[in-house]
């Protein structure tokens, strides 16, 4: 049951699901399972890293992004020095 709740969250990529089972992971006693569950965490590790990575270039762009903006912000004055 837990091995097909496992599968089912890597095939769909569900981080909420993944960590809702990885806290509750239950003790296998066939070496089958056990072999199953680790190619799956394994799987689900290299989903984890590659959402890792993406998420830090959207990041990194955004960042880049709001700079640009920033730089072609016209300059508010808020007094009238015209020597600025």
């Amino acid at each position: 049951m837990w091995l097909d709740k496992l599968k089912i969250a890597v095939i769909e990529g569900d981080v909420a699901s993944l960590q809702k089972l990885l806290s509750d992971v239950p003790e296998l006693k066939e070496k089958r399972e056990r072999e199953e569950a680790l190619y799956l965490l394994k799987e689900a590790t290299s989903q984890m890293q590659k959402l890792k990575d993406e998420t830090l270039v959207s990041m990194q762009q955004m960042k880049k992004n709001i700079a640009f903006l920033h730089s072609t912000d016209s300059r508010s004055f808020k007094n009238l020095d015209i020597r600025l």
